[in-house]
């Protein structure tokens, strides 16, 4: 399946580059921490490379409703990209801000000639993920449920639930995270301090890699996730070397808290 370079920032804690884990292998999920909170209304937006050419933009927004956490997501192809592979993305997800634990997911996206519509629902007191699928082209549908242990993230959540976590060189985060019916062992490697320039401005940032023991494409790309070394962690640079080139997302914005 051919992946767009604008919604490659969901690649970075992607089902399709790690292990599936067993749920009795699945690691548990320390709760936020309070000394890196979580924002309740704030905007990231990214340009998006692929290898030197501008490829689209990115977005999250974050927003506390009540308890839980909105995060949205969007990605547009535009330029020369837009006209060889147009994209036009969109991803919701909600956590709860006490525990970290997803509740649903959703995805609209427009690639090429896909379109496809997609939800998620964590049942907790059944220990189930309920997916349902609608490919907008032909019509057909898929829904299917699968295990899941007591608290699980998603591809989305996932990012800012990293955040709330201390992030020492030297150690490493693990948390289980639940996608297309499989239940993901997530492990970020907290590598080095560097300082990052974007058109944000320039950050001291500390690199991290989501990484699995194995996986289909394990072999064949590697991800990197630059977080602000403050109490914030912003996500400020995210790069993505697979086979097909590299695309890398650079921090544009901030806006709210």
């Amino acid at each position: 399946m051919r992946k767009s370079p604008s919604s490659i920032f969901l690649l970075m804690l992607a089902a399709a580059y790690l292990a599936p884990a067993s749920l009795a292998q699945a690691p548990t999920m320390p709760p936020p921490n309070p000394a890196y909170p979580i924002a309740s209304n704030r905007t990231l937006k990214y340009t998006v490379d692929w290898r030197v050419f501008p490829a689209g933009t990115a977005s999250f927004h974050l927003e506390q409703k009540g308890n839980n956490e909105h995060v949205t997501a969007y990605a547009t192809s535009n330029g020369t990209m837009n006209l060889l592979f147009p994209v036009a993305d969109r991803y919701d997800s909600d956590f709860d801000r006490n525990t970290g634990c997803s509740f649903d997911y959703s995805k609209q996206i427009q690639e090429g000639p896909r379109r496809i519509h997609g939800t998620m629902r964590l049942d907790y007191a059944k220990h189930q993920q309920i997916l349902s699928e609608r490919n907008m082209v032909n019509g057909s549908t898929k829904h299917f449920t699968a295990p899941i242990p007591g608290c699980v993230t998603d591809v989305l959540s996932g990012i800012f639930y990293a955040a709330t976590q201390p992030l020492v060189v030297g150690h490493n985060l693990a948390f289980p995270l639940a996608d297309a019916g499989k239940v993901v062992a997530v492990t970020m490697k907290v590598e080095a301090k560097e300082s990052v320039v974007t058109p944000a401005g320039t950050f001291a940032t500390i690199r991290v890699e989501p990484t699995a023991a194995a996986g289909v494409v394990k072999h064949r790309g590697s991800i990197l996730i630059w977080y602000t070394d403050d109490a914030r962690h912003l996500p400020v640079q995210v790069r993505a070397r697979l086979f097909w080139g590299t695309i890398t997302m650079h921090l544009a914005s901030v806006e709210g808290q």
